[in-house]
């Protein structure tokens, strides 16, 4: 690979490992992979599949004539050298596409109808986990450079690196939200029974079953019931006199 190559492989992985920010860095950086793998690796046309949380695969990014109209077909057929990566966590290369067509028929004639001729397929793979694959298409017929082959491996393993990192942020921001969720339920129902308790002299346990019950016959989220009362929208149980 001359420099000039090596110097812009390196700004790509630069750039992946660096937009792990936010989702919208990191789907840019996706693109990124897509993009300079069509520039680096004698391609002529790029995509990326990932399986997203429900373990199915979706088109993360493409670049280049008709790509992700391929890979598209490929998930609608349920056929096709990028999820059989995907799926196998193998390499997929293909020198000829039209000889493929017994393997993969509605593929392969949408492939060569495109102009391609070539493709071939890398797994991200990560602890024994795959997780997608970076497909690249060309338009001529014949194996890949294994330089070429080598390096988008490497390439393929920093995006992996990345999106399970991106991955790793989302669940735990999911995660964060989620117990202040609970934290800000919480707090609301004990407001709400104390003030049930002070308004109607009793005990904790009887002011949350004013909750509760009120929820209940309503059909609504007992912390939602439990801010209408503190917020003074509805009043539950029959307050008892001063003496």
């Amino acid at each position: 690979m001359a420099a000039n190559r090596e110097g812009r492989l390196l700004r790509a992985i630069v750039t992946l490992v660096g937009n792990v920010t936010t989702a919208r860095d990191h789907e840019a950086g996706m693109q990124v992979l897509v993009d300079e793998s069509v520039a680096l690796f004698d391609a002529d046309a790029a995509g990326l599949l990932v399986f997203d949380p429900s373990s199915r695969l979706r088109i993360a990014a493409s670049a280049g004539h008709h790509s992700g109209l391929l890979e598209l077909l490929q998930l609608e057929t349920g056929e096709g050298p990028c999820i059989e990566a995907a799926r196998t966590g193998t390499a997929v290369s293909v020198p000829d596409i039209e000889l493929s067509e017994a393997r993969w028929p509605h593929f392969a004639r949408a492939a060569v109808d495109v102009g391609y001729s070539a493709v071939h397929s890398i797994p991200l793979r990560v602890q024994g986990s795959v997780i997608g694959s970076l497909n690249l298409f060309r338009c001529a017929a014949g194996p890949f450079d294994l330089d070429d082959v080598a390096a988008a491996r490497a390439l393929a393993d920093i995006a992996t690196i990345t999106i399970t990192r991106q991955r790793t942020l989302d669940d735990a921001a999911t995660t964060q939200a989620q117990l202040q969720a609970a934290l800000d339920s919480r707090v609301a129902v004990e407001q709400a029974k104390g003030w049930i308790a002070s308004r109607n002299r009793v005990d904790a346990d009887a002011a949350f079953a004013l909750l509760r019950d009120h929820a209940r016959a309503n059909g609504l989220p007992l912390a939602e019931v439990a801010l209408a009362v503190t917020a003074g929208r509805i009043t539950l149980g029959s307050p008892t006199p001063d003496r």
